[in-house]
């Protein structure tokens, strides 16, 4: 059972930047992809972007430009850099996990965190 520890989330004005953190206790994190993904209140879960185990990385047109996602994989963690943030941004964030190819759907994910909370000031 792979478990998954987002930190990083908080309250920042519009341009403002956070970067989110994910930390994965399983110790072949380097073969799994990661994804973030948000939800924001009475909207579907939807995806930011994701990250292979070769660190090819893909976006959500939404973010493109504005968020980027790394790895550290001899820290088993996962990063989302996200700036510029707009009041649209808000939402609570989750990292996920699936062994092998990583996807942009939420369903193909095995491993889940508990979210953490982005709110953006207008």
């Amino acid at each position: 059972q792979v478990q998954l520890v987002e930190s990083g989330g908080g309250l920042v004005q519009a341009g403002g930047s956070l970067r989110l953190s994910c930390a994965a206790s399983e110790p072949t994190f380097s073969g799994f992809a990661m994804g973030w993904f948000r939800q924001a209140p009475g909207k579907e879960r939807e995806f930011v972007a994701n990250i292979s185990w070769r660190s090819t990385t893909s976006y959500a047109d939404s973010v493109k430009g504005r968020f980027w996602i790394s790895r550290d994989n001899a820290k088993n963690t996962v990063y989302l850099q996200m700036n510029s943030l707009k009041p649209e941004d808000t939402a609570v964030y989750y990292c996920a996990a699936v062994s092998g190819r990583g996807s942009n759907y939420a369903r193909d994910y095995a491993y889940w965190g508990q979210g953490t909370q982005v709110t953006v000031s207008s």
